[in-house]
Formats: C-alpha cells, structure tokens, sequence
C-alpha cells in the first residue's frame, strides 16, 4: 500500500506520542440520545422560536428524581434550551426585549417557577443564575397523556399571543406569551417604507389601509395616504383618504371619491361596490353596479355581480336578468355551472 507524505507524517507523529489534538481521530456524525429539535411560530409579525433537545423516559422515573425538585433544571437536554422573540413580547407579565433567552424551569411537587435568562449559551442550568433572569414567574403543571420524548408546541395561536406547552411523562406546563401586534407592525412598517418602497404609491396605500382595518395610527394613516397620493394618485388611494377623513371632513372625503372615480376601471369600482354592500349600503352599491354595467356592457363579471347585488337586496326578477346576461357571456366552464346554480335557485 502506498502512503502519501503526508499520511505517512500523521501515523509517525501518533506512533512517536505525538500531541492530543494532532492524534485524536476526527468524530463520526451519530444519532443522539436526546435528538435537537426546533419549532417556531409567527404572532403578528413577531416569530418565536424555542430550540431545545428531547430527552427520552425511558424506564425512568422523571419528576422528582432524573429532574430532581427546587433545583434549575434545563427544560430540554444538552445544551441550554432557548426561546427567542423578534419583536418585544409580554411573558409573565413582564414586556422583555427582542432577543435569545436562556429558558429555565424549577419544578416542585406543586408548582413550578419558569425563568427567562439573558444568558443563552450556558451547557443546561448548571451555571444558572437567577441575577441574570430577564423575567421568572410560577406556574401550575397539569397531568397529560404520557409524552415519551420531551416536546414542546405552540397553542391557540392569535395575532396578538400564543401559549407555550412543554410535555414530558404524563406533565405538562404551559405559559402565554402576548404581543402588542399592533404597535409591532406600526414600528415594522415605518422601517419598511424607508426602502425601495417607499418609490410606490401601492405600499403607503397599503400601510393606510392596514390602519384603517386595524383601527390604530389615523394620525400616521393619514400621512401614508398623503405620501401614496404624492408618487401617484389613483382610485385606491383617494378612496383610502376619503376614509380617514370622512368623519372630520365629509366635503372632502366627497369630493375626493368624485376625483378617484374618474380614475376607476372596472375591478375599482366592483371592488367599492361590493364593500358598500357589504356595509348594507344598498342603494350606493346598486348605483356603482349598474354604473359597472353601463361602462363594460360586454363584461360577464360586470353583470354577475350586479345580479348578485339585485338579489342581496331582494330583487329576484333583475337578478335572473343580469344573472342570465353574464351566463350568455361566460366562458369558464366553472363559472357557467355556478351562475346556473344561483339561477336554479332563484327560480325556485
């Protein structure tokens, strides 16, 4: 067998006591008794990740003994589990910053104290120390089905919070984690609009609209509506300041659905007719449909939708007029067997 110069060095310096770290052979990549695990959920815009390993039962007894009570114990295996946030979060009734926590738990017999650390790469809790908690509450453990490997998941997620679980044996704890979601997504697009699109009247129009649904910043709403009208006016945005400031202003807001409409196509229009319907503003739907009808008369969508706008308000024979307009002009095959449906049904 022929050896390279190199090879040949490596073996003479293990045979001669060459130094440890020269000698030691390279590690082989094996299955772990306690396999690392990672899960991760979105509240808002706001991603919670807890990384941790998963620890089997075994035939061991786990309470009490392999986690032995009033002592730090790392919530996992191996090295310190974590939990991490991307925006401020509230948890034990405490708001904590963005960041990695070290998480820890102290099990009793009756109650548990879960311990959020700001140092998050210690090896498990063995140099814990309760100075450097960022939060630490108590919570209650509950009985549970038998959970042979340690797990941890997300429940009843919302946009504004989420429960953490850890399960293990037949116990589980569990605590909430909430977000101010909307002050979150305030700060996130404030950021976002000092980029490439801030060049676009759509993102400002966008961010507007997402106060509006939200019902939080008018103030800034507003701004972002003026900004989206600066780059370019258009049906979108005109009706988006119309909006805001209806109520303090309801010439303005008039008048500026007047100048968005000489900018409306087709979908623009469908799009606000169907939102007055939806307000039950029956007679300004009605108009904008049939306005749809009269300035697209060979658009099938056109006459769909004001059929289906007659026969919300309770019109059954002009319903079946314009549904069987746009049955004429369909071509979808979908869409034929649909209005075909809503004709039966209206013939009833």
């Amino acid at each position: 067998m022929h050896l390279t110069p190199t090879v040949h060095r490596l073996l003479l310096l293990v045979l001669l006591g060459a130094t440890p770290a020269l000698a030691q052979a390279p590690r082989l990549a094996l299955p772990d008794a306690s396999p690392h695990a990672s899960l991760s959920q979105r509240v808002g815009l706001t991603d919670i990740t807890i990384d941790y390993h998963r620890p089997a039962v075994g035939k061991r007894k786990i309470w009490g003994a392999l986690v032995p009570y009033d002592e730090p114990w790392r919530a996992g295996a191996n090295e310190n589990t974590t939990i991490s946030f991307s925006s401020p979060v509230t948890v034990g009734g405490k708001q904590i910053a963005a960041g990695t926590y070290g998480l820890h738990m102290i099990p009793t017999a009756k109650t548990w104290t879960v311990a959020l650390s700001t140092t998050n790469t210690a090896w498990g809790s063995f140099s814990y120390d309760p100075k450097e908690d960022a939060v630490r509450f108590t919570v209650t453990p509950t009985t549970a089905e038998h959970e042979e490997s340690l797990e941890y998941r997300f429940e009843n997620p919302t946009e504004t919070s989420v429960t953490v679980v850890l399960h293990w044996e037949k116990l589980q704890v569990s605590f909430p984690i909430t977000v101010d979601t909307k002050a979150v997504t305030l700060a996130s697009l404030k950021g976002q609009l000092r980029g490439l699109q801030k060049f676009f009247w759509q993102p400002w129009n966008n961010a507007a609209t997402w106060c509006i649904k939200a019902d939080c910043g008018a103030d800034q709403a507003l701004a972002w509506a003026d900004e989206s009208i600066k780059v370019q006016p258009s049906f979108a945005n005109l009706t988006t300041k119309a909006k805001l400031i209806e109520k303090k202003d309801p010439a303005g807001a008039s008048k500026l659905r007047a100048d968005a409409m000489k900018l409306a196509g087709e979908a623009d229009v469908n799009v606000l007719a169907y939102q007055l319907l939806a307000d039950k503003r029956y007679p300004e739907a009605l108009d904008l449909f049939r306005k749809n009808v009269t300035d697209h008369p060979d658009s099938w969508n056109a006459h769909d939708s004001l059929g289906e706008a007659l026969a919300t308000t309770g019109d059954k024979k002009g319903a079946i007029a314009s549904y069987e307009k746009a049955l004429a002009m369909a071509q979808d095959p979908a869409q034929k067997k649909r209005i075909n449906t809503v004709l039966a049904g209206l013939k009833k």
